[in-house]
């Protein structure tokens, strides 16, 4: 049995696709958990209770991790560390490999530009504090012998199938969509890489397969030489059809915002992401398993044939 913790969201729902070629026996864990292949076996659980969180995982013999909490300082700092403190009890209980699905939050702000599995950890962000404990408990009980585990880290995503809480969909698809401004942060001169959701689910599901993946950290195969903000409006218009029109927040405007809208309050923290170019490197993933990303010009023509009818464009 293989598990996904979170299977609800976009990354569960293509890391459960991707499973399909490796087993039958899945079993998606949320509140409220649906099938996403037929054979799968869904359960409704609390995954903050470690008791609901003992049954999600008994049995399995891998267990993903590709939950998504509120996205608030608070309460990350009140949620994951308990959390994955009971993730990795339940993980050792029951003898289970663990694969947690990560993000860049941890690294040094000013290594951004070419960052890779060795990447300084030295978090900018109330948020990065909490990804870089929750990692360090992860790779402290691993290099103690206790819990076979891998971290698998992805940029910022994009992909099909997204509607919301994913910044290039509320940011740029939709807004060009409805022939309105794409709203970048920070500026548009800055490089951003975007790791495409399909691959990041077949990733994972290759790694969490892989014997020898286990107790190291792997950058989920994202393209090379992203696009800066001001490009990633122009391509995406270009495919819809639009007009390249955007407008750039600089951090003093979303603060601003962030007075009157609780998410652009958080965003603050995060701003040192967009005044720098931020690229993501995953030649070690690529190399091991003969992986090619999926370019961005076909990552955005899947998502606009996916999402968006060409009668709003």
């Amino acid at each position: 049995m293989q598990t996904i913790l979170g299977s609800g969201g976009i990354i569960g729902i293509e890391l459960a696709r991707a499973l399909k070629k490796y087993t039958n026996e899945i079993r998606l864990v949320s509140r409220n958990p649906q099938k996403v292949n037929s054979t799968d076996e869904i359960l409704s659980a609390d995954l903050l209770k470690i008791d609901e969180l003992r049954k999600a995982v008994a049995g399995s013999s891998v267990v993903y991790v590709t939950v998504g909490f509120p996205y608030s300082a608070k309460a990350w700092k009140e949620i994951w560390p308990e959390f994955i403190r009971n993730v990795i009890t339940v993980c050792k209980e029951h003898q289970a490999k663990l694969v947690f699905f990560d993000n860049i939050y941890m690294y040094d702000s000013n290594s951004l530009n070419g960052m890779t599995e060795e990447t300084k950890i030295n978090p900018s962000s109330k948020k990065g504090m909490v990804r870089a404990e929750v990692a360090n408990m992860i790779m402290s009980e691993v290099k103690q012998g206790k819990l076979t585990a891998l971290i698998a880290r992805s940029a910022d995503f994009y992909g099909p199938g997204i509607k919301k809480n994913c910044m290039l969909t509320e940011t740029v698809f939709n807004p060009l969509s409805l022939g309105k401004k794409a709203n970048l942060l920070g500026s548009g001169r800055f490089k951003h890489s975007f790791t495409y959701t399909p691959d990041a689910g077949k990733a994972t599901a290759i790694l969490g397969n892989t014997e020898d993946a286990y107790n190291q950290v792997w950058h989920l195969p994202t393209a090379a030489n992203p696009y800066t903000g001001k490009e990633w409006v122009e391509a995406i218009a270009g495919e819809m059809g639009v007009k390249p029109k955007f407008q750039a927040a600089p951090k003093f405007l979303v603060r601003i915002v962030g007075l009157f809208v609780p998410i652009m309050a958080e965003i603050v923290e995060m701003m040192y992401q967009y005044d720098r170019d931020y690229v993501f490197d995953s030649n070690k993933f690529e190399q091991r398993f003969n992986f090619r990303p999926t370019s961005y010009r076909d990552g955005i023509r899947e998502i606009i044939k996916s999402n968006y009818h060409t009668s709003k464009i």
